[in-house]
C-alpha cells in the first residue's frame, strides 16, 4: 500500500542527506533548521497565524492541525527520514509513537517509497492507528509504556536493520519541528511570547532554537497537562525526571503522555525556554471548544494545551502584546470531539 499519496516529489532530501539521523552534538543550529525547511518545502503546509475571535488580550494561533497528517509531526518525520542515508533507509524505517509521530512517519515513508513499521501503545486512539495503516505502514501494538515501545522497536531493528526515526530525541527531528518557529518569526518578527505544548520536547526545542535565534528577547514557554507534567518538574529541578506510566496515562491528552522529556530536548529547554506551566483536563477541553467555535479549528486536547494556558494561566506567563500559541495537532477521536462540543 506504500505510495497512496502524491504530494511533493519524494526526492528533495536525497541530495542533502548529510549523514545519519541524530549525528552531531550541542544544540540544533539555525542552519540545520533552515536546511530542514528546504527539504520540507513541497511536503508540509506553511500554516498561517490566525487570530482567535473574541479574545482580549488577543491571541494568534499557529494551526499545525492543518498539516496533511493533522499534526506538526510530519515536519520532523520527513526531515529525519531524508537526513538518513538513502541506502540505509531503503531497508525500511521504524518509529515508536503514541500516534501522531507514527502517522507522520507512515505518510513520509509513503511519499519516499520506503517501508515503514510503527510501534504504538495498545491504547492509541483508533483515529490515529487507522491513519497509520492507511499509509501502508505495519502496525505493532505493545503495552502503554515508553519502555515497552522502545524495547519492541530495538528488537525489530536488530532483526531487520530498520532505520530508527525517533519521536523527539533526535537532531534531525528537532530541526524539522523548528521550521514551525522559522515560520512564526518570518510572519511576525516582533513576536514576544510563543506557547508550545510539550510531550517529549522535540517541538519546543526546535521552536525555541528558531525563535530565539531570530528574536533573542522573545520568551518560549512550554505547556503540559497537570497529569503528565514530567517536563515541568524536570525544568524546575534542573535534571530529567521520569513519571510512572500509569500517572501520565490519566490525561485525556494522549499526544502528551510521555513519561520523560528527551535528553537532547532537555538541553534545549534548559538553555532556551523561559518557563513551563501546566493546564487541567477541563481547561484543555474548554480550549478545544473555543478553537472550534471561535477559530473554526479542530484540535485534540494536547494540541489545544497552549491555548488553554493563555485562557486560564495568563498571570503565570510573561507579558506580551500579541502572543502565539501553537495548536500542535487535531487528531481527536470523533466521539470525544462531539462530547466536548456538547459540553458533556
Amino acid at each position: 500500500m506504500v505510495g497512496k499519496v502524491a504530494r511533493g516529489n519524494g526526492t528533495k532530501g536525497d541530495e542533502m542527506s548529510g549523514g545519519t539521523t541524530g549525528a552531531g552534538s550541542g544544540l540544533v543550529s539555525l542552519t540545520e533548521i533552515q536546511d530542514a525547511a528546504r527539504r520540507l518545502a513541497s511536503v508540509v503546509v506553511r500554516t498561517p497565524l490566525i487570530p482567535v475571535a473574541g479574545l482580549e488580550p488577543p491571541l494568534l494561533v499557529k494551526p499545525e492541525s492543518l498539516q496533511p497528517t493533522g499534526s506538526f509531526k510530519l515536519r520532523g518525520a520527513y526531515a529525519a527520514i531524508t537526513a538518513s542515508e538513502q541506502a540505509a533507509r531503503q531497508r525500511g524505517v521504524i518509529a515508536h509513537s503514541s500516534g501522531n509521530h507514527g502517522h507522520a512517519v507512515a505518510d513520509a515513508a509513503a511519499l519516499l517509497g520506503v517501508r515503514a513499521v510503527v510501534v504504538v501503545p495498545r491504547t492509541a486512539p483508533k483515529v490515529k492507528t487507522d491513519a497509520i495503516e492507511y499509509y501502508g505502514a505495519e502496525l505493532v501494538r505493545v503495552e502503554p509504556t515508553l519502555t515497552a515501545r522502545i524495547a519492541a522497536t530495538e528488537k525489530l531493528i536488530a532483526e531487520h536493520g530498520y532505520v530508527l526515526i525517533p519521536p523527539f530525541d533526535d537532531r534531525a527531528v528537532i530541526a524539522g519541528q523548528g521550521t514551525v518557529g522559522l515560520e512564526i518569526t518570518a510572519d511576525y518578527p516582533q513576536v514576544g511570547l510563543v506557547l508550545v505544548p510539550v510531550s517529549g520536547g522535540g517541538l519546543i526545542s526546535g521552536i525555541a532554537a528558531a525563535v530565539r535565534a531570530a528574536c533573542p528577547a522573545a520568551a518560549v514557554v512550554g505547556v503540559e497537562p497537570e497529569l503528565a507534567a514530567d517536563a515541568r518538574e524536570s525544568f524546575r529541578r534542573g535534571e530529567r525526571v521520569s513519571w510512572p506510566s500509569a500517572d501520565v496515562q490519566r490525561t485525556v491528552a494522549d499526544a502528551l503522555r510521555v513519561e520523560q522529556v528527551g535528553a537532547l530536548p532537555f538541553a534545549h529547554i534548559r538553555e532556551l525556554v523561559a518557563d513551563m506551566v501546566t493546564v487541567t483536563e477541563d481547561e484543555m477541553l474548554a480550549a478545544v471548544r473555543l478553537l472550534a467555535s471561535q477559530a473554526r479549528l479542530v484540535a485534540e486536547p494536547g494540541g489545544a494545551a497552549a491555548v488553554a494556558a493563555w485562557l486560564y494561566h495568563r498571570d503565570e506567563l510573561p507579558e506580551a502584546t500579541m502572543p502565539v500559541a501553537v495548536v500542535s495537532g487535531g487528531n481527536i477521536d470523533p466521539k470525544l470531539l462531539a462530547a466536548t462540543l456538547a459540553g458533556d
